[in-house]
């Protein structure tokens, strides 16, 4: 693998174990540090830059780009109105730099699943095999809080994990591993 795959596939591990621990954070705590988000920010736009040197091409950060402000527009209102956090739309607003602006079809589809599955566990609680998590689940359905970063961390950590398999798999049937060795 070059220099730069390399670069860009730590960084996107890196944005995988970040994500996890805003999504535990969001569902323990119901906040998501601008920190978090700003650090996933820089992984994000390093991981492209690294992508547009490699392929001498800069499409894939401006459709990120795009797709950011546009996110962020679409659901400003929403925060306004109180039925969404602003760290969720800070979160959404950055996940277009990390999962790129060409896998936003594939992040669209599993954040429907996973906002699916949440709403499902939070309205029908007895789902849940632990009674402590019933009971906060409960906890969350009675004051309408739904920690909307765990389903946008989910898909996000799916549409990067696909992203490295892929990378990894094209790195190795296209000999440059073998060219290294």
């Amino acid at each position: 693998m070059t220099v730069l795959l390399t670069a860009s596939l730590v960084f996107k591990a890196l944005a995988i174990l970040l994500l996890a621990r805003i999504a535990w954070t969001d569902f323990s705590t119901q906040r998501i540090s601008n920190r978090d988000v700003l650090l996933l920010l820089c992984l994000g736009f390093g991981a492209l830059q690294f992508q547009a040197l490699q392929t001498h091409s800069w499409l894939e950060m401006g459709l990120s780009a795009f797709a950011g402000v546009a996110l962020f527009l679409a659901l400003f209102p929403f925060w306004l109105l109180r039925k969404i956090g602003a760290g969720d739309v800070k979160l959404m607003s950055v996940t277009p730099f990390l999962i790129g602006g060409s896998s936003l079809a594939v992040f669209s589809v599993l954040l429907l699943v996973f906002a699916i599955a949440t709403a499902a566990l939070v309205r029908n609680p007895f789902l849940l095999p632990a009674g402590i998590f019933r009971h906060y689940v409960q906890h969350m359905d009675r004051k309408g809080v739904v920690p909307f970063g765990v389903p946008i961390s989910a898909a996000a950590i799916c549409s990067l994990a696909l992203q490295i398999y892929h990378a990894i798999v094209v790195a190795t049937s296209s000999g440059i591993l073998e060219q290294l060795n």
